[in-house]
């Protein structure tokens, strides 16, 4: 990530998302509690899944990881937007922006795979569930996750080692409020062809892989589901998939939107909306939608609840 000699940028301006001093305030009070919320949400269910020995299965071992990723994802961007809309400091250095990037980078890939991973757990739970404990194995379940992170780091270490050689001379200011592909692409004064080829072949290539896994595995339990006789066991069947499907939706839906397009086609006001969704909405309500949705997670939170209270019983009797 080493920046050329030819480039006269040594740092670059995050704009931010308003001019406005009340917007930047209500916007600051609203990310800081988005922040909280996404903290206490995703260590919680860590937490839940660790303390609670019926979630250790292939499924929650994923999800563990997804609430991994997603406090990472809001880490990454939250704190330096809450420095550039409460300071004048809106600075960052060339080092910094990338490193920014690769990060991201890594952690959207990563999330795509293990989303993929998730699908294809459900499908062996539902389609072949006699089996479930063989194939989704422990040593599956590793390779598949370690598969995810090195996606994400291969892929993030190509796109970034491609933009950082760019020639940045006219101007440091990204309209944005993180350091995106898009904006940064923009600003260079370098023909950025082959590097919007290469990010699009990367982008494109992960996000297509991993919906063929997903829609692969949902078109199989959807066969599934509907060769069930009974109301009731349909019902059962789509309640394990319901929180994943609405995850992946979510997700997927506003990445494709902001990332498998040209530059040209760069939009400030609609792809900061859908930055904003995809990198602070999104990590705060991974977690809502796995706990509320989810009885079996609703359960574990009630029993590690009450092992806690007997233990302060046990205690104050001693």
């Amino acid at each position: 990530m080493s920046r050329r000699n030819s480039s006269s940028v040594s740092d670059f301006i995050l704009m931010g998302l308003t001019d406005s001093a009340e917007t930047q305030l209500v916007l600051s009070v609203l990310f800081l509690l988005i922040y909280l919320i996404t903290v206490l949400g995703n260590v919680g269910m860590i937490l839940i899944i660790h303390l609670d020995h019926q979630l250790h299965t292939p499924m929650y071992f994923f999800l563990t990881h997804l609430s991994l990723v997603d406090l990472s994802y809001s880490s990454v961007f939250i704190p330096k937007t809450l420095q550039t809309l409460l300071t004048s400091t809106k600075s960052i250095s060339f080092l910094g922006c990338f490193t920014q990037m690769f990060f991201f980078i890594l952690l959207a890939g990563t999330e795509c795979f293990l989303l993929s991973s998730m699908g294809y757990d459900r499908y062996v739970a539902i389609c072949q569930p006699l089996r479930y404990p063989v194939i989704m194995s422990p040593g599956l379940s590793r390779a598949l996750l370690t598969g995810s992170y090195v996606i994400g780091f291969v892929d993030s270490t190509v796109s970034v080692v491609f933009m950082s050689r760019l020639h940045f001379c006219n101007s440091n200011v990204i309209q944005h409020f993180f350091c995106d592909s898009s904006p940064i692409l923009a600003l260079s004064c370098s023909d950025t062809f082959e590097v919007e080829l290469i990010i699009f072949i990367c982008a494109g290539s992960k996000i297509v892989l991993s919906l063929i896994i997903i829609s692969g595995s949902y078109v199989s339990i959807l066969s599934t589901i509907l060769k069930i006789n009974s109301t009731a066991g349909r019902e059962k069947a789509f309640s394990t998939c319901a929180s994943h499907l609405l995850g992946v939706t979510m997700f997927y839906s506003t990445t494709i939107f902001a990332y498998l397009k040209p530059k040209s086609s760069y939009s400030l006001g609609k792809d900061q909306v859908a930055s904003v969704f995809y990198t602070i909405v999104i990590p705060m309500l991974n977690p809502l939608i796995y706990s509320l949705r989810n009885k079996e997670v609703k359960n574990a939170a009630i029993r590690v609840l009450q092992k806690r209270e007997g233990c302060r019983q046990l205690i104050s009797q001693c």
